[in-house]
């Protein structure tokens, strides 16, 4: 008997328009081909086939990254963004500072106790003389 799996997460499932790629992807594809195939053709015989080979595939690879990249059903551009706020734009660490009343009446005991001190010693050296 046939049957189809069915995802539990039907969130995660992508309308695809052609060729089995998302409307994303269709456009990052379209750009890398815009940009890569003109600067192979004008570039091959200024530095070689090769190197203008090269050159294209380093020009097409970042749409090629944006169009495939995905984390936690992020796209790379909002993953990059996150990551920018919580390294360079927010603060790191932020801590939950409060009032606390006991320091306070620790730092009298300890000023009470130092004056304790200074007035035993002060007795001790006149009981000397």
């Amino acid at each position: 008997m046939a049957y189809v799996n069915i995802p539990n997460d039907l969130s995660r499932i992508k309308t695809k328009v052609a060729l089995n790629l998302t409307k994303r992807q269709l456009f990052s594809f379209a750009g890398a081909a815009a940009i890569g195939i003109p600067t192979y053709l004008f570039t091959r015989s200024a530095i070689g086939n090769t190197a203008a080979m090269l050159l294209m595939i380093a020009l097409m690879l970042p749409f090629f990254f944006f169009a495939m990249y995905e984390r936690d059903g992020l796209p790379a551009e909002k993953v990059a963004r996150n990551i920018v706020n919580t390294l360079f734009i927010r603060p790191g660490a932020r801590p939950y500072k409060t009032e606390n009343i006991y320091a306070i009446l620790t730092k009298e005991d300890e000023t009470i106790g130092t004056d304790k001190k200074d007035e035993t010693a002060a007795a001790k050296r006149e009981a000397q003389k």
